[in-house]
Formats: structure tokens, sequence, C-alpha cells
């Protein structure tokens, strides 16, 4: 049976690949041994994130949309496609939703048709603006479906439906990860989140800019240990679907993170306060006792380690651009 405890000799699908998650997760894929096809149609994503891979022989980079149907033999599928910060996915919502729903009904397809496992990249964002805190993944939400924000937010749900309508309908291997606010190397200085923003305006000696009063709340999880966690996910066992959490309880203050980012800087950005966006929400941090137990997980990196990390990395792309 492939995929039992190891992605060694295993073809495995990214869709996404290109992306800031899916980039480390191709890596850790291949360093397990897997051959991995990644898939992006460079919207968000970027191949300057997969150029170091290029050159090795069980790597394969294809241009591709998931809104439209694919045909390839692989595996398993680690569906991460679609653009994951605000200013992205609002760029063009109509796209975003389809890339959430279309992209999951083709995936979901391929993945009926070979009988192989699928991973879904859902998000905190289907808490809305929660009630509940920290977040279980009991939890319903509490969600705006026509705001500014939904064609992300509605469309991550949407896809979760779909997942487990194939899983009881046509007892598909699925799997689920609510990721929670995630960041390190390849994220993109423009992006508009929130520890790229700060750092890109530090770096650069510019006002950072705080929405709100700045005491909404925050968990960041460096990006390795998030790679981590749902590499284990795809190899738990059937009976494992998820939904299950993934981030880091750590929860801190949007100002807090600024004054981080000031210090490890050097800076002399001070801070400028201006509006909360539309159904921004006021706090997040995900409830982990499903991930320890189910996955024998937790984060390891601390946010001090790992905002150092990617401060180094964006004083490097900084003087490149």
């Amino acid at each position: 049976m492939p995929l039992e405890r190891t992605y060694a000799n295993n073809r495995i699908l990214v869709t996404g690949g290109a992306g800031f998650i899916g980039s480390h997760l191709c890596e850790k894929l291949l360093a397990e041994g897997a051959e991995v096809i990644c898939v992006d149609n460079y919207f968000t994503g970027s191949r300057r994130n997969i150029a170091h891979l290029l050159s090795n022989p069980l790597f394969e980079a294809m241009r591709h949309d998931v809104t439209f149907p694919l045909y390839v033999e692989v595996d398993a599928i680690f569906n991460l496609a679609c653009p994951a910060s605000p200013i992205h996915y609002q760029r063009d919502p109509v796209q975003t939703t389809k890339t959430s729903v279309h992209g999951a009904i083709n995936m979901l397809g391929l993945a009926k048709r070979l009988g192989a496992r699928i991973f879904q990249a859902s998000t905190s964002e289907v808490y809305g603006d929660p009630l509940v805190h920290p977040q279980p993944e009991e939890y319903w939400g509490n969600v705006n479906p026509i705001g500014i924000r939904s064609c992300y937010d509605e469309g991550k749900r949407c896809a979760e439906t779909l997942f487990f309508d194939y899983w009881r309908q046509h007892q598909l291997p699925i799997k689920v990860a609510r990721i929670f606010n995630t960041y390190g190397p390849r994220m993109q200085p423009g992006d508009g989140r929130v520890v790229s923003s700060f750092i890109v305006q530090a770096l650069k000696g510019d006002p950072i800019t705080v929405f709100g009063d700045g005491r909404q709340t925050r968990s960041f999880c460096y990006v390795d240990d998030l790679v981590e966690a749902i590499a284990k996910l795809m190899l738990t066992d059937e009976t494992v679907t998820g939904p299950i959490n993934v981030g880091n309880s750590s929860e801190f203050t949007i100002r807090e993170l600024a004054e981080k980012i000031i210090k490890f800087t050097d800076s002399r950005s001070q801070l400028v306060f201006k509006p909360s966006p539309e159904d921004d929400p006021k706090q997040r941090r995900p409830e982990l006792a499903k991930a320890k137990a189910l996955l024998d997980w937790e984060p390891k990196v601390a946010l001090d380690e790992g905002l150092k990390e990617t401060i180094a990395y964006f004083r490097r792309t900084l003087e490149l651009i």
C-alpha cells in the first residue's frame, strides 16, 4: 500500500507547490524520498521558490490552474492551491472562490479515479471572527457569508464540505488541516500579511501600519513546524480524517509583534494606527489537543527564533529587488 508511514518511492502531487507553504512541503517530500509533481498557476506562487528544486530528477514543475481538470498518475495529493492573503484573494474574489470549490472538485475527482489519499489545506478563517476562544475543531465559526473576506472563508468551508461528502459517499481517504497564521522564508514582500508587512516596513524604515488598536491577537506558526504537521497528518491511518487545527498556541497582540520586529531589525520605524478592515478577527488561537494526540506533534520554533530567520530572509530578498 502506498504511504504506509513513509513517502519514499511514492509519487506525490502538490497543488500550489510553488507557493510559500507549498514550496517548503515539496522540499520535505523530496528529502523523504518521494517523487514530487508541483502544480501551480503562479498567480501568487513563484518559480523563484522552487528554482533550487528544478535540477532534482525526482521533481517536476507543471503550470496548471486547478479550476480545470488535471490528469496525472500519483499516489497521494496535497491540495494547497488558493491565494491565502487578503490582498491576493480579494484581487479576484470570484476566482478565489472557484479555486477553492472547483479546485477541490477537480482534485477530489482525480483522487477518486486513482484511489489516492488526498489532503486539503483548510484554514483558521473557517472560524471567522470567533466567539469561542481558543478555537476547537468542533466550533462551527462566526462567519459573514457576504463580506469582502467571504470568497476565501466560505470557499474553504465549502471545500471542507466537499471533502467530507466524498469521504462519506465514496469512502475516499481524506485528510483536512485547518492552518492558522504561518510565517517564514518565502513569504512575499507585498502580500499584506502582518508578519511580512511589518518586517518589510521595519527594514525600509517606513512607518509600521497597525490596523485597529493593536490589541487584537494572533498566534504565529513557523513554516517548518507547519509542514512537519501536515506531512505527519497525511501518513496517519484512514480513520484520521480531521479537521485538525495546525498552528502555534502561543498568543501575541499585533502591537507586541510589531515591537518585536522593530527590536530585531534595529529599526527606527514608528507605529501608525489605521481603522480595522471589515470582518478582521479580534482574536485567533488554535486548540491543539487533537494535533498533539493524533499526530504526536506540537510546534517547536518560538516566535523570536522564527522572526529572526524570517527577517534574515527578507534582508536578502529586498537587496535583490
